[in-house]
This record gives C-alpha cells, sequence and structure tokens, in this order.
C-alpha cells in the first residue's frame, strides 16, 4: 500500500514533526524514505546555498551536492531525475522561518532537469542540477508578509558582509531571468545581494537629486532605497546593471511619474559604473 499523508497544504511542521511524519532523516535539502517510498525536498529560503527559483507554477530546484559538481546520477538527485517512472511519491516544503516548514503538497517533475552555474559551499563555482517541479493538486498560495520578513531577514545578514565580500558575491548573483510566483498577487522576488550593494555603490548620495540620504539607520547607515530602472514587472532585470540607489522622496517620484529625463539620468550614471566593471 503506498503512503498517504494527512497533511494539508499550508500545514506546518517543526523538524521534528516532519521526520515522524514522513520517516526521514532529520537533516538535509532531500531525504528519502525507503520505508515509505517517498521523497521529502525542501526549499530553505533562509539559506543562500542552493538558488531555487520560482518562475510562475513552476519551481526550479536545486539539487542534492554541497560542493563541486553535482551529478545527476547521484543519490536522490537520481531519484528526483526518475520520480515520474520509479513510483516514489515527491512531497514539498518550503522553509522561511527556522524550523518552519510549510507543506506545499505533492510535486512531479514537468521538464527535462538542466544545469547551471552556482557557487558551492566554499564559493567557488561548480555546475549544478536544476529540476523544474510543479505542484499536484494545491491552489495554497502564500501570503506575501512572508517573503517580506525573510528578505528582510536576509538584509540584515547581508549588511554583516564586507563590501568586497559583496561585491564578489552580487556578481555571481547577476539574476538576468527574475524569479517570480503568485502570492495573491503576483510578486517579483528582489535578490537583497542585489539591492543591498546598489545602496553601498552609491556611497550615501541619492542617484537621481544627489543629495546625501535624509537620515542614518541604527546601525549607521544612510538610509536609500534600491529601485530597478526598468520595472521587473516591465521585464526588467534583478541585476546590479539595472538597480540604482535613490531616497525615499525620488524613488517614489520614479513609481508615480517614471520621468523620461529621470529615466536617462540614471540610466547614464549606470553607463557610467558599467564601464569601470568586468562582469
Amino acid at each position: 500500500m503506498s503512503f498517504k499523508t494527512s497533511l494539508r497544504a499550508g500545514q506546518i511542521l517543526t523538524n521534528n514533526e516532519l521526520m515522524k511524519e514522513f520517516s526521514v532523516a532529520n537533516s538535509g535539502g532531500m531525504r528519502k524514505s525507503n520505508k515509505n517510498n517517498v521523497l521529502v525536498i525542501i526549499s530553505d529560503h533562509t539559506k543562500d546555498l542552493y538558488d531555487d527559483k520560482y518562475y510562475g507554477n513552476e519551481l526550479h530546484y536545486t539539487g542534492m551536492g554541497l560542493e563541486g559538481d553535482q551529478e545527476l546520477n547521484y543519490r536522490q538527485n537520481k531519484t528526483l531525475a526518475e520520480s515520474n517512472k520509479n513510483g516514489v511519491d515527491v512531497h514539498l516544503f518550503e522553509v522561511f522561518e527556522e524550523n518552519k516548514y510549510i507543506y506545499r503538497g505533492m510535486v512531479k517533475l514537468c521538464k527535462e532537469p538542466y544545469q547551471e552555474i552556482q557557487l558551492d559551499k566554499n564559493n567557488n563555482e561548480r555546475t549544478v542540477w536544476i529540476f523544474p517541479l510543479i505542484i499536484i493538486d494545491s491552489e495554497d498560495i502564500i501570503d506575501s508578509s512572508v517573503y517580506d520578513i525573510c528578505y528582510e531577514n536576509k538584509i540584515k545578514e547581508i549588511k554583516k558582509l564586507s563590501r568586497k565580500n559583496l561585491e564578489r558575491l552580487v556578481k555571481e548573483k547577476n539574476n538576468v531571468k527574475t524569479s517570480y510566483r503568485t502570492i495573491k498577487t503576483t510578486t517579483y522576488i528582489r535578490d537583497p545581494y542585489i539591492a543591498e550593494y546598489a545602496k553601498l555603490r552609491a556611497n550615501g548620495f541619492c542617484q537621481l537629486c544627489e543629495e546625501k540620504a535624509p537620515f542614518y539607520t541604527k546601525n549607521n547607515k544612510p538610509y536609500l532605497e534600491a529601485h530597478h530602472l526598468k520595472w521587473l514587472s516591465k521585464g526588467g532585470t534583478d541585476t546590479i546593471d539595472n538597480v540604482v540607489a535613490l531616497c525615499p522622496n525620488c524613488h517614489r517620484k520614479m513609481h508615480e511619474l517614471n520621468d523620461k529625463e529621470d529615466i536617462k539620468k540614471l540610466k547614464i550614471e549606470l553607463e557610467k559604473y558599467n564601464e569601470t566593471i568586468d562582469y
């Protein structure tokens, strides 16, 4: 008899509860239960090693392997790659806060796995396998506040990085293809590394009005806001050559007016910077 879970989409479990429900190990992003013939995969958005992304209703999930090039025929990568024909049910959880595993439901491969370049645990470039997945028979929609909290928590951690380390990571994480998913409305998922570096690069001055940031934060950082010159909703990319740092007033002005002369000025600012950077 095949394994059946009583969990409903959106239900939150602790790690111990997840282990007990599926009879899986206590760690890892891909956990196989031979007893129940299921594979539990976890998309942990609090960690940056695995760069999982949503493109509409598709989750592009990064495979197993912390260091070096990943292999498609290695352990649970092989299980997931063959899951449409090997009889193993795949269950998805997402994590936005520590020890809160949100059950999304069963998933299946909707396209063939493919490869891309990501960083490993030692920050070295490596080839990983990406598995395009869709959720089966679930209309659970995540609350946008969950993403907002996760994003702000990442910003707090990123602020602890040195400028040199942040600049290096940004170059590796330039997201040419923008991640997005439906969250009550469609929400474009901004990369906090890109946003924070754009503000750091501005050296405390708004790139539109050229005035100093209106105030300093509690951490003694000039307060500026990241703005995508070509909006993500209009096909803009979440890349450092499309993001500027603005004071709150100019940021609101850009969203209200999006004046052609302002856009032209900001494009010139970005072009000056891009001439000095080797991507």
